[in-house]
């Protein structure tokens, strides 16, 4: 590529900012001329691996110093719309990572700033990059396993969240359920299409935190499929695949290593991808932002999927809590009897 590379800068340095430092290392889209972390040490090491690139001890500096075309925001969630108004306030792109907020006002509030600036902003959601769901995704389209009739996705594993930020509801909206399940929902939607309506059922604590540790979602997309959803920081699955699409002539698997379609009619499974690259999907991420803020391709992740994906968890944990269906509230389709801000964030979130 021979285009200039946009200049992005970087707000939190913590574990996701590592995956993407990586990512920018083989990245032809973008490049990264400024991280701010309240941690000035830990924001000057970060910088010793990306050439050309300045630390600052707060976003506010760096928003007013650096000169970007676009912001990855990768801090905890309930910081996301205060630093997002900042830089959409200087019209710089950004990049959120999931969720995009912990309520539906909050990310209405974000999406607007961004309309009124003129600038982009959107949702990161690394899974729908990775190259094998992309290939799954253009099977399902072709009929190869027919009408598709269920969809099943897991991201189970034990994690000690003892004393990671994700189990505290005051910093990320609640428990594994915004945590894990925002990436499922945007997966589940990428696949089937406008939710309409979910529910959510937790099961014990083992962890004994006060957050939800495991929780089972059931989602219903607009054209009737349903989609089972096992999301726990407390038990390992054991699966080979994370994401299973069930059709009327056959099955398709996305896995961690390997990914494979049955039809009913064949003898035998057709392999189709090598797994789960995350580097891969980071860059794809990076390269489509930078890609569609120069006009040149779509946003995979839209203004309205990153809105939905927040509108969706909201509702199921309105489920949780009155432990029945909900409606999806939005442009999905209007929650019953809507949380508040301040519902949804004190009720009670890694798959990274």
């Amino acid at each position: 590529m021979n285009k200039k590379r946009l200049r992005y800068g970087i707000v939190g340095t913590g574990r996701i900012a590592q995956v993407y430092a990586q990512a920018f290392e083989s990245c032809q889209t973008g490049q990264v001329v400024a991280v701010a972390d309240a941690r000035p040490d830990v924001a000057h090491a970060f910088t010793e691996r990306l050439s050309g690139c300045r630390s600052y001890q707060s976003y506010e500096v760096m928003a007013d110093e650096a000169e970007l075309d676009a912001v990855l925001i990768s801090t905890p969630p309930v910081t996301h719309e205060e630093i997002a108004l900042r830089f959409l306030l200087s019209r710089v792109n950004v990049l959120c990572e999931k969720p995009l907020s912990i309520s539906s006002a909050s990310a209405r509030r974000m999406l607007d700033a961004a309309e009124r600036a003129g600038v982009m902003l959107t949702m990161a959601s690394k899974f729908r990059y990775v190259e094998d769901v992309t290939r799954a995704r253009s099977l399902v389209a072709s009929g190869v396993i027919g009408e598709t009739i269920l969809l099943e996705n897991s991201f189970a594993s034990h994690v000690d969240m003892a004393s990671r930020w994700n189990a505290n509801a005051e910093i990320s909206g609640g428990g594994v359920l915004i945590d894990n399940g925002t990436h499922s929902v945007d997966l589940t939607r990428f696949f089937l299409g406008p939710l309409v309506n979910v529910q959510a059922v937790e099961a014990k604590r083992s962890q004994g935190l006060n957050v939800e540790e495991t929780v089972r979602l059931l989602v219903k997309s607009g054209g009737g499929v349903l989609g089972a959803i096992d999301l726990s920081w407390s038990l390992n699955k054991e699966l080979d695949s994370y994401l299973s699409i069930y059709g009327s002539h056959g099955t398709i698997h996305v896995g961690w290593r390997q990914s494979k379609y049955h039809q009913l009619q064949g003898r035998d499974w057709v392999v189709f991808g090598a797994g789960y690259d995350k580097v891969q999907a980071f860059r794809s991420q990076i390269d489509n932002f930078s890609l569609a803020i120069n006009g040149e391709e779509p946003l995979r992740v839209t203004a309205a999927d990153a809105l939905a994906s927040v509108e969706v968890i909201e509702a199921a944990y309105v489920s949780l809590r009155q432990k029945r269906w909900m409606d999806v509230v939005g442009p999905e389709v209007q929650i019953i009897g809507p949380a508040s801000d301040a519902d949804f964030g004190a009720e009670t979130r890694s798959i990274g």
